[in-house]
């Protein structure tokens, strides 16, 4: 009955922690749960035995499976090298240079357990730094960064912490031994994960196809997952649970596991209930760790080896090197991948960032405690007050710093981010169009990452569709009284550099003799033609003649009646027309690329937006020339409702996040979600007319 009390009132000051954060913004949740968590035990003295184990397959298998399912796999493919990185040799260093420090400052602390202590100091934690980003706008590399690594760091740390406890216990220490056991526990952990979820995607697949598709069953089978993994993994394999689930939540979300996806109702169920429990999760965390503040401190104080004031000073002298650490690491990082892809040196600013980014969370506090009361001797663990002293203190330093210094440093380090560059033009909130131009641009990023071979041209011609929303919405923003705008004025630049790289590829394949000579007039007067005029247009300031204006409606009249015919009458003929399409594009593609790299234009910044539009366009003529070889009519209607859905589902997510994060004001939120409404009404009235 205690039990459930103390869960009871744990959970009612959680909610209670929401309710203050409301009225202090500028305070993240993490820090009033930890104080609160504080009082508590202080006032009423309450204490709660936490063991690793429990902790970790209660609150961060799930955690991490979750962080898994939503971290963007292009992102976690794009910086895999910088994530390796920091989450396995910067620990390790971390764990043998911090150690070190630690042992020199405090000889009475043995060299193995210094280092052991260092290995729970070293994992940067997701979790406690969210809670800070949520009020300030951050880069999307430093939070991918800083999240990616964090999801496999754990494993790292805790297993260097393993074996510095073991050898400071029995005083002998095996390399290849574990060598041996890190790469058994990490690569059984991916393989087991892996495996684990296709079993567990597998059934759940059977299970649609007899027709049981309760939406509460699949709820509760998605929250069920990551803590079965984790048990079977970590008791039955004595592998890396942490990795495990970690890999299970990013394949939870592959595109071969779409059922989910085709289910609106499904998805958004099983949604709102992860945010409820990794709500609750999240504030319990820090509530626990405000706990157990006083059992990491009392002894240490009443210690008179080691006075209060030098354990503070080894507390802020191991943080200083931590973030000096890190920083140098990223920072050098970064300057090795800016030099292999030959761009200008990276912000120190940005590694500041990132370093200050990597804040300490529950892992290292709760893993602290695990240390052993005495060693095999008998004899007291040396030091262990302090141990569990300076990694709390570490824990709460990390994050009152990034507490003051993300907000600080956001604003020197460079803000490629889309959400940072709208605030920074209107203040507190989002204009209308500006909220309605990030929504766009979040619908197409979740669009992304369903896209693979099969429903690549339903996933392009919906970002298209998306594009030229947004489109329309960059014109509204535009200043149009001086000129033509940036925006025409850059989409004509690269609409030229794209209808150049057609005529190089078409003449190429002329003199080559791979086209046949009626084709090959047809096409090179069309882009003859049609560079001439867009060139026109860009030196009277985009000013359009009649006659220009009729030749561009003939020509996508053209387009569209060439592509009608090819459906209906696949003959040789077209058949090389369709292959010529296909390589005047790819020849679109690699000249847009290498024009924008040329000394020309290297120092021009184009709007991102336009680029990409352009990119897409031609991407989608690809991926039409392929439907017509393997023409998959149902599939691809039945596809593009299923993607338009998920893509209505990340505008109203987005609108929850802007609302939450006060970047918009309710009132907005209600216009847009019932735009988002209208929209998706529209959509499936349209469906039901098909």
């Amino acid at each position: 009955m205690a039990l459930i009390q103390g869960v009871l009132l744990l959970i009612g000051l959680v909610l209670v922690a929401n309710v203050i954060s409301h009225f202090l913004p500028f305070v993240p949740d993490a820090i009033i749960q930890i104080v609160l968590g504080l009082g508590l035990a202080l006032v009423i003295h309450i204490q709660v035995p936490v063991a690793t184990d429990w902790f970790m397959l209660l609150f961060i298998a799930p955690l991490l499976y979750n962080d898994g399912r939503h971290f963007p796999h292009r992102a976690l493919w794009a910086l895999r090298g910088q994530i390796v990185s920091n989450a396995v040799v910067l620990v390790f260093a971390t764990m043998f240079l911090i150690g070190l420090l630690i042992h020199t400052l405090v000889p009475h602390i043995p060299i193995a357990a210094a280092v052991a202590l260092a290995a729970l100091l070293a994992p940067t934690d997701a979790i406690a730094v969210e809670g800070i980003a949520e009020h300030v706008p951050m880069p999307k590399k430093v939070m991918h960064l800083v999240a990616g690594e964090s999801l496999i760091n754990d494993a790292s740390g805790l297993i260097g912490f393993k074996y510095g406890i073991a050898v400071a216990l029995s005083g002998t220490f095996a390399l290849g031994a574990a060598v041996g056991d890190f790469f058994y526990v990490s690569l059984v952990g991916v393989i087991a994960g892996a495996a684990l979820m296709g079993i567990i995607n597998w059934v759940r697949q059977v299970l649609f196809k007899q027709g049981i598709g309760d939406v509460v069953l699949h709820t509760v089978l998605q929250l069920f997952t990551p803590f079965v993994i984790y048990l079977i993994v970590d008791e039955g394999l004595h592998a890396s649970g942490v990795i495990a689930v970690v890999v299970a939540g990013l394949l939870s979300n592959s595109p071969n596991n779409s059922y989910a996806a085709a289910l609106p109702e499904l998805r958004l169920v099983t949604e709102q209930a992860w945010s409820i429990l990794v709500y609750v999760l999240n504030g319990l965390i820090f509530f626990l760790l405000g706990i157990e503040l006083p059992v990491a401190m009392r002894a240490t104080i009443a210690d008179h080896d080691v006075s209060t004031w030098q354990a503070i000073g080894l507390v802020l002298l191991v943080f200083v090197a931590l973030l000096t650490l890190r920083t140098a690491w990223v920072y050098g990082s970064n300057i090795f991948h800016a030099y292999r892809r030959h761009r200008r040196l990276p912000s120190f600013a940005s590694a500041l960032l990132t370093g200050i980014a990597g804040v300490r969370g529950a892992i290292t506090v709760v893993g602290v405690l695990a240390i052993p009361v005495v060693t095999s001797s008998g004899a007291p663990f040396p030091e262990r007050s302090l141990m569990l002293f300076t990694a709390a203190g570490v824990t709460l330093l990390s994050l009152l710093v990034a507490t003051v210094g993300l907000p600080l440093m956001a604003k020197i380090a460079p803000q490629p981010d889309m959400m940072r560059q709208a605030v920074a033009g209107s203040g507190v909130h989002l204009t209308l169009v500006q909220a309605q131009a990030y929504l766009l641009k979040t619908a197409i990023n979740r669009l992304e990452e369903e896209r693979h071979n099969d429903n690549s041209k339903a996933v392009l011609d919906l970002i298209g569709d998306y594009q030229r929303r947004q489109r329309r919405l960059r014109l509204l923003a535009d200043d149009t009284s001086e000129g033509m705008p940036v925006m025409l004025r850059d989409e004509l630049e690269i609409k030229i550099m794209g209808t150049q790289g057609e005529l190089n590829a078409l003449t190429e394949l002329h003199i080559e003799g791979k086209i046949p000579q009626n084709i090959y007039r047809r096409l090179h007067v069309r882009l003859g033609q049609k560079l001439t005029d867009m060139q026109k247009q860009l030196q009277s300031d985009g000013r359009r003649t009649l006659p220009m204006r009729l030749r561009q409606l003939s020509g996508k009249v053209r387009h569209r009646l060439d592509f009608l015919h090819i459906l209906r009458h696949l003959r040789r003929d077209n058949e090389q027309y369709l292959e010529v399409m296909k390589i005047t594009a790819k020849g679109a593609l690699a000249n847009i690329n290498a024009t924008l790299k040329s000394p020309e234009y290297k120092n021009r910044k184009f709007t991102r937006q336009v680029i990409a539009t352009q990119m897409v366009h031609y991407r989608s003529r690809i991926a039409t020339v392929h439907e017509v070889h393997n023409p998959k009519h149902e599939f691809y209607a039945a596809e593009t409702q299923r993607l338009r859905m998920i893509g209505f589902t990340a505008e109203r997510t987005a609108v929850h996040q802007l609302m939450e994060q006060g970047y918009i004001t309710p009132l907005m939120a209600q216009k847009l979600s019932t735009d988002i409404s209208y929209n998706e009404s529209a959509v499936s009235l349209a469906a039901q007319d098909d």
